[in-house]
């Protein structure tokens, strides 16, 4: 019998505390990589192709105050301003549907796209909708949802701005995430309610080393204005709004820590019973010529098998549980951007072995060193 059929043929000697003991490690390490997954999403991982290059300016008083509409002109002005993006939640109900089922913007046409290059639109489609004052695009999942196609009449009631806008669709438009919003002109909301506001506006920077004196500058131009501006790099607008919700860092890392902590506990207290079970065997291949170092790499290794298989089945259901946030309805827009990368494993595998090294060492070497003749009278 060869010394990997001996670790397997324990590991299975006692099949339901091996079972039991997986499946609570694959439980934290499926919390483990989740942790993983949101820390990297948030705050390392670019959310768009070009989102290094993406501005967000707004009241800087609140993100609920607009700004005026002619902000957008003074801004183009600024060299190194590529576009300037109208975007504007707008607050209305779909016929028929609860009206948190999708989001309605309103932006400009002409330059929406231009931001988001990884949506794939048709360019027929994209011409149809710059040329039609009422168009509007939505994305692939929700038009498959509602059965949309293309010419679709798309009726929503403005609930602050009392408009009723009667939409065409225009285009359809496949993303990397789910998108669940539809895009139209924003100027045929100004005209309908002779509203000249604007909630928020993206700034297209010619390069990521043009955001920071975009930044400082479309601030100090509008220093004295009566509706001051905070601008800021698109990721630090959306960490910001992450941050309204607590240190989300801290929390991330307390899990994180906590779960460590509670795997070196349950892998610990399985070897110690495993072993603790076996300490006349174990004395007994002392007697047989085992050397300690050949016996504590044997306890070592269970224990490193164990926590892989964990691993394994921890790491798929990750997977699983990240899908399902990404497709679901509900999903907020944070959620859609979760992904674990193949970087995630890699470093979420190292830790597995280190939880299965460090649980294992002390009970693995304590037995591996015992007296054998102590060993021999040992009754557990």
């Amino acid at each position: 019998m060869t010394l990997l059929q001996l670790a397997t043929r324990n590991i299975k000697r006692n099949k339901r505390r091996s079972v039991l003991t997986v499946a609570s490690l694959a439980f934290s390490f499926l919390l483990l990589t989740l942790m993983m997954t949101i820390w990297r999403t948030f705050y390392i991982d670019p959310w768009s192709m070009v989102s290094a290059e993406h501005i967000v300016c707004r009241h800087r008083v609140s993100l609920a105050v607009p700004l005026p509409t002619y902000y957008r002109d003074k801004i183009r002005t600024i060299p190194g301003v590529m576009d300037v993006i109208p975007l504007n939640l707008f607050d209305a109900d779909y016929k028929g549907v609860t009206p948190d089922d999708f989001s309605k913007v309103g932006t400009d046409p002409n330059e929406y796209l231009n931001a988001y290059p990884e949506y794939q639109i048709a360019p027929e489609q994209v011409r149809a909708w710059k040329k039609d004052p009422a168009g509007a695009i939505a994305g692939s999942e929700l038009a498959q949802e509602h059965r949309w196609k293309l010419g679709d009449r798309l009726t929503i009631q403005g609930g602050e701005l009392p408009v009723q806008l009667e939409l065409n669709l225009r285009g359809i438009f496949k993303s990397p995430f789910p998108v669940r919003a539809i895009y139209f002109n924003w100027a045929y909301v100004q005209s309908a309610a002779h509203y000249q506001k604007d909630q928020l506006y993206l700034i297209q920077a010619d390069s990521p080393q043009s955001v920071s004196r975009i930044s400082r500058t479309v601030d100090s131009m509008f220093h004295n204005a009566p509706e001051q501006t905070r601008t800021e790099a698109e990721r630090g607008f959306f960490i910001g709004m992450i941050a309204m919700f607590g240190n989300v860092k801290a929390f991330i890392l307390s899990i994180s820590l906590a779960v460590l902590f509670t795997s070196l506990l349950v892998s610990g207290n399985t070897m110690a019973m495993s072993i603790r079970e076996r300490t006349r065997e174990v004395a007994m291949m002392r007697s047989l010529g085992f050397a300690p170092r050949l016996l504590q790499a044997l306890f070592l290794g269970e224990t490193i098998t164990l926590a892989v298989c964990a691993w394994f089945l921890g790491t798929l259901a990750a997977y699983v549980l990240v899908f399902a946030l990404v497709h679901a309805r509900a999903a907020g827009p944070f959620a859609v951007l979760l992904k674990i990368p193949a970087t995630t494993l890699a470093v979420s595998l190292p830790l597995v072995a280190f939880v299965g090294v460090v649980s294992a060492w002390i009970p693995a070497y304590r037995s591996s060193r015992i007296n054998i003749v102590e060993g021999l009278r040992y009754v557990g």
